[in-house]
C-alpha cells in the first residue's frame, strides 16, 4: 500500500489503499446493483470504470456469497450467449434497505471525516 504519494489516484485505474477498498467494496458492490442484476465480471468493470480500480473476482465473488447467505442479493444463473452460463446478482428488498442504511452513514462519515482533515480546522497546536 502506497500512502505516502502525495498524488490522488487517477480515475483509471485508481490505486486507492487496499483498506480503502476493504471497508467500502460492500456497499459499493450493493450500489452497483441498484440499478438492476448483474453477474460478477460486470460489476468489477462498473467498479472500475467509476474509478476504483480493478477489483478482483477472488474479493467479489466471496462477498456477494455472504450476501446472498444475509439475503442481500437473490441469484439467478442465465444462459450465456454461446457461452458459459452466468452467475446473475440483483438486490433483495432487504438488500435495497441495507444499500439505503449503509449511503446513509458513509454520508455522515464522510462530511466528519472531511471537515476533521480540513487544514482550516483548529488544532489542539494552534490553541496553545
Amino acid at each position: 500500500m502506497n500512502v505516502s504519494s502525495s498524488d490522488p489516484p487517477s480515475p483509471e485505474g485508481a490505486d486507492w489503499p487496499s483498506d480503502w477498498l476493504r471497508a467500502t467494496l460492500g456497499f459499493l458492490a450493493l450500489r452497483a446493483l441498484a440499478a438492476g442484476p448483474s453477474y460478477g465480471y460486470a460489476i468489477i468493470g462498473d467498479l472500475e470504470q467509476h474509478g476504483f480500480g480493478a477489483i478482483k473476482g477472488g474479493t467479489l465473488y466471496p462477498l456477494l456469497t455472504r450476501y446472498e447467505v444475509a439475503g442481500l442479493v437473490a441469484t439467478e444463473w442465465r444462459a450465456g450467449d454461446g457461452g458459459p452460463g452466468r452467475k446473475y446478482f440483483a438486490l433483495t428488498d432487504h438488500g435495497r434497505a441495507e444499500l439505503a442504511r449503509l449511503s446513509t452513514h458513509w454520508q455522515r462519515f464522510a462530511d466528519t471525516s472531511i471537515r476533521y482533515l480540513d487544514p482550516e480546522r483548529s488544532t489542539k497546536e494552534t490553541l496553545e
